[in-house]
């Protein structure tokens, strides 16, 4: 199994890089990066969450996280109807909803910051239940987002826990 794959070209065709939705779903050309665009995705949206919690705290991260939500379903729902697929690998969005939440419990320190990160990413892969059930039996833009949405707060509650107990600071 080749480490790059390019996306399907027929797929590509669909895609009106033109529209504000393909922008957001793919967070700004973060989901069309290969491979793991799952994993580029989630640093693409590292930076507006780490600006939201440095800036506005966990207020101001949690009211980031409710726009990115709300934008994020109105932009999955678009490009899934223009390219005719479910929860393409290429909306990323979703996984940029999911490190702000774990963000939610992080501190501004560099580990904490990574620790959340390989959290994260490792409830979005591994979709342990009931994320995995969620991710199956979920249609639509809400199908795409919910599971990324859990795994986000699966991995906070991980990373407050790492905190609760000083394993880091």
């Amino acid at each position: 199994m080749p480490l790059f794959k390019m996306p399907d070209p027929e797929l590509i065709k669909k895609i009106n890089f033109k529209a504000p939705e393909t922008w957001v779903a793919t967070w700004f050309g973060c989901g069309l990066m290969q491979p793991a665009p799952g994993t580029w995705g989630t640093l693409g949206g590292l930076p507006i969450a780490l600006i939201l919690l440095a800036t506005g705290g966990k207020t101001g991260l949690a009211i980031g996280i409710v726009f990115i939500t709300l934008i994020g379903l109105w932009a999955a729902r678009k490009f899934e109807v223009m390219t005719g697929t479910h929860d393409n690998s290429m909306i990323v969005v979703d996984e940029v909803a999911g490190i702000c939440i774990t963000l939610l419990t992080s501190t501004l320190s560099p580990l904490s910051i990574i620790v959340g990160f390989l959290l994260f990413r490792f409830f979005d892969i591994l979709k342990p239940w009931p994320i995995s059930y969620l991710d199956k039996n979920i249609g639509g833009a809400w199908g795409v987002m919910a599971d990324d949405l859990l795994a986000g707060i699966f991995a906070a509650i991980c990373l407050w826990g790492i905190h609760y107990y000083a394993l880091i600071g």
